[in-house]
């Protein structure tokens, strides 16, 4: 028969201070219920006091005033050495009776929302500083140091455990809870101040410091990586604010796995950038394997569903679906269309009539709300770990401009092929090198034919667009994500009846697709920048 965990000190002064009032009254009443007296600070004090629980004000424990707005409250002795001091050590205590420090049992703190305010848009800094936290950190720090006495809580989703161990010992807690709500608190301070050197750092002139320095915070343990031989987690990004799919809220479904989130993100980071292209439009995307197999423009989001699913229908099927606008009840319906099977679903929000559609159609499909942030912050750099060490560069977020392009061959373009051909070079952007796409214009909007994806030559990718394109390339417009090193790709492209042809430039032998081009009477556009996805 094993033996309980032994309880510690009996818990009889609490202090509290929190920014997140979630179920303080209940957690609040049910200590005061256990005889603990409580010591709280500003806006906690006031929440208390208009529940009708009684609290002592910090300044009648430190004997002096919360200052400087609030800046300087639990700063003090009389708090850290109650939180710090050793109940086992003599000189520790000879130390509290000289100085009139009463020992404090448990602090429960959560932090200014520096992370949310830092979400919003359009964010001033000033405002964003001050919600950096410095009396909660330490009075966290302190507690969490010395949990063989103190019990420090962190987060609200806490409270139930420590009241129900404070009822089965006696008004204790045991080491072993302690221990764990200890290091919870350290990982906590850490993301914190993770989120906010990171938010400081994106401020600064140096881009790649010499000394690298990451956090991230495991969000959740996977069921395995790509494969089932492979462990695997996800790590929540404390710097990435905006909409992402570590960030999304899971609405229904089944946990998602190592390869949805690799997909779900190449698809919500595309349609992300359609919208910074057309923001008057929708832009839906189907990826399969990381890359798009279907997208759209339209200007409904059932019509940029139906063409983004018919793309490429037999790759679709059992892919990832983004859209970069809330998901309606007529753009859920043609989702539950026969023939239509889709693993994850991420998009803004999801309209409830939508929801209830689409739960009530499939028991598993994961429906991700990503949120509406478009003007908040992200991280800068792309890191990608290699065997050793970290490869570490800007993101590619360039948004197509075919103003900025050169008409190097063939007729001149038109407004409708310029608008396709920008289209296309965000898709480009997503599919993986060596990378060539087909699209056109629609009687709703834009849509991609074709892609030809991470072959080793660039020709293969131009025969697999095409051959997957079949009579859709006859006028349409296609997209290389770099040059072509021969004419030998626009030459099928040609053959096949494409009408423009958009690259970077750039090859020793563009004069020969050049020279193609204008044999051929083939619109050829450079844009001078480069689109690997490697």
């Amino acid at each position: 028969m094993s033996t309980p965990p032994a309880p510690g000190p009996i818990i009889r002064r609490a202090l509290l201070s929190v920014s997140d009032k979630a179920d303080l009254v209940p957690f609040a009443s049910a200590l005061t219920a256990m005889g603990v007296e409580i010591i709280s600070t500003g806006g906690t004090a006031r929440a208390l006091d208009d529940a009708g629980i009684s609290a002592t004000p910090i300044d009648r424990v430190t004997g002096f005033p919360e200052i400087m707005g609030g800046r300087v409250k639990t700063l003090h002795p009389k708090v850290h050495g109650a939180l710090l001091a050793r109940r086992d050590d003599d000189e520790h205590i000879a130390a509290m009776r000289e100085h009139g420090i009463e020992p404090i049992d448990l602090v429960c703190v959560n932090l200014y929302p520096f992370e949310r305010t830092v979400s919003a848009s359009g964010v001033e800094q000033a405002e964003a500083i001050e919600q950096i936290d410095i009396g909660g950190p330490s009075m966290i720090r302190s507690a969490a140091k010395n949990f063989a006495f103190v019990t420090v809580v962190t987060s609200t989703t806490q409270y139930d455990r420590v009241i129900e161990q404070m009822k089965n010992h006696a008004g204790a807690t045991t080491l072993e809870l302690r221990s764990t709500l200890a290091g919870a608190a350290f990982a906590r301070t850490c993301e914190y101040d993770a989120a906010i050197a990171s938010y400081l750092s994106r401020r600064g002139p140096e881009p790649f410091p010499e000394v690298l320095n990451i956090r991230y915070t495991k969000a959740s343990e996977l069921r395995y990586g790509e494969n089932p031989h492979q462990d695997a987690a996800v790590y929540r990004d404390p710097a990435s604010t905006g909409p992402t799919i570590v960030n999304a809220q899971k609405l229904h479904g089944k946990d998602l796995s190592y390869n949805n989130i690799l997909d779900a993100s190449a698809a919500l980071e595309l349609v992300k950038s359609l919208r910074k292209l057309d923001g008057t439009t929708v832009g839906a995307c189907v990826v399969k394997h990381t890359n798009p197999c279907g997208a759209a423009m339209a200007p409904s989001c059932r019509e940029a569903i139906d063409h983004a699913l018919g793309g490429d229908p037999l790759a679709a099927y059992g892919g990832v679906l983004a859209v970069n606008r809330a998901i309606d009840d007529p753009a859920a319906q043609r989702i539950c269309d026969q023939g239509v099977f889709l693993e994850v679903i991420a998009a803004p929000e999801f309209q409830d009539k939508a929801l209830s559609r689409l739960r009530a159609r499939w028991a598993n499909i994961r429906l991700l709300a990503v949120g509406d942030r478009t003007g908040s912050s992200a991280r800068k750099l792309d890191f990608r770990s290699v065997p050793g060490g970290v490869l570490v560069q800007d993101r590619d977020v360039v948004t197509p401009n075919s103003a900025q392009w050169t008409h190097a061959a063939g007729p001149a373009p038109s407004a409708d092929q310029l608008a396709t051909a920008s289209f296309l070079v965000c898709v480009a952007r997503s599919v993986a090198s060596n990378a060539v796409v087909i699209g056109g214009k629609t009687e709703a909007g834009r849509r991609l034919f074709s892609a030809g994806a991470g072959q080793m030559d660039r020709l293969a990718s131009s025969r697999i667009a095409v051959e997957k394109a079949a009579d859709l390339a006859r006028g349409a417009v296609a997209a290389s994500d770099a040059f072509f090193p021969f004419s030998d790709g626009p030459a099928l492209l040609a053959d096949a009846g494409i009408a423009l042809i958009v690259h970077p430039g750039g090859s020793k032998r563009d004069q020969e697709t050049l020279d193609l081009c204008n044999q051929r009477g083939v619109t050829c556009m450079l844009t001078g920048t480069r689109h690997f996805r490697h």
